[in-house]
């Protein structure tokens, strides 16, 4: 039996509760800690400090913070939570030895814009040019003269930290600059260049070695955003797969989301990253996601038979999940 442990607000997301599901029926333990509703659960893992050798089982299936308080560690945790008190506990995880997926300092990585542009053009991926311009407020008090890429427009105006519900925009000059400062004073923002396209932004997806693709009309498009709709890994332009497999080396990332822009002929512009994205509505998403974390419990069969066995085999044939260390 493995344990496996989620980090997680939201347990019931569609791909973990199927990935729980999956390793449930084969015997497997999953356990749920919620950093924000158990604030003790990273005390706790304080005060356990120095026991990480000792054999690890899961306590009751599902059951928020029991994992860290009350008994021994898991033998893998899956990180879907980008909070600072997620980010806290995964850290205190690792230096106990245990493996987190995605890693801390690598979901940190992917939260950071300017960071996140920085690394990825320095591993040669085309990613949209994005310059960070401070505070929303000041920046819109000194016009677009104060700022070249805004001057420059359209561009795109971005949150520097990314996060749920955080800001996206289009802005074309210094009213809808205003506008959206008006609401968003003293949020730290990027400007990026804003990519010529059709409109529709291309969501690629990563699970270990499994790769997944959708198309999705882009929130900044005059509709807004509109349905994702499937795409065919064999539709993608030739390198694009290559692509998103040179992301995840340059940010040591085994769970993720890549969004691109085709500028024209295949072209491709990467305008955001993102670490242990919902992925949801993809076949084999799910199955890939467990085999994933048997693979980082040092687990080569589940049950009685190997993971691709008793997990059911991914709709993208591909070599069985291993994570980066």
């Amino acid at each position: 039996m493995t344990a496996v442990g989620l980090i997680t607000a939201d347990p019931g997301h569609p791909l973990l509760a199927a990935t729980s599901a999956l390793l449930e029926g084969r015997g497997h333990r999953v356990t749920v800690l919620h950093p924000e509703q158990d604030p003790a659960g990273l005390a706790g893992l304080a005060d356990h400090a120095g026991t990480a050798g000792t054999a690890r089982t899961a306590g009751t299936a599902r059951t928020a913070g029991t994992v860290g308080t009350s008994g021994p560690l898991a033998d893998v945790y899956l990180l879907k939570a980008r909070t600072p008190g997620a980010l806290a506990l995964a850290r205190a995880l690792e230096q106990r030895g245990s493996v987190v997926v995605n890693s801390a300092a690598a979901t940190a990585l992917c939260q950071d814009r300017t960071a996140m542009a920085d690394t990825a053009r320095a591993a040669g991926v085309p990613f949209a040019p994005t310059v960070a311009a401070g505070a929303l407020g000041r920046l819109a008090a000194g016009g677009t003269g104060g700022c070249g890429p805004v001057a420059a427009g359209p561009v795109v105006v971005k949150s520097r930290y990314s996060r749920k519900h955080d800001l996206v925009a289009r802005v074309s000059g210094d009213a809808e600059l205003r506008g959206l400062a008006a609401a968003w004073p003293d949020e730290p923002v990027v400007v990026q260049d804003l990519a010529p396209g059709t409109g529709w932004d291309h969501k690629l997806w990563a699970v270990g070695d499994a790769y997944f693709a959708a198309l999705r009309r882009s929130e900044l498009s005059p509709g807004g955003r509109g349905p994702t709709l499937p795409l065919a890994l064999t539709d993608l332009p030739p390198g694009w797969l290559d692509l998103v497999r040179t992301v995840g080396e340059a940010f040591a990332l085994d769970v993720y989301g890549v969004d691109v822009i085709d500028t024209g002929g295949g072209r491709p512009v990467v305008v955001d990253i993102n670490a242990f994205p919902g992925i949801r509505h993809q076949p084999g998403a799910p199955e890939a996601l467990a085999e994933l974390a048997l693979g980082g419990a040092g687990v080569s069969g589940g049950a009685g038979g190997s993971a691709q066995e008793g997990l059911g085999s991914s709709s993208v044939n591909a070599p069985r999940p291993t994570t980066r260390r």
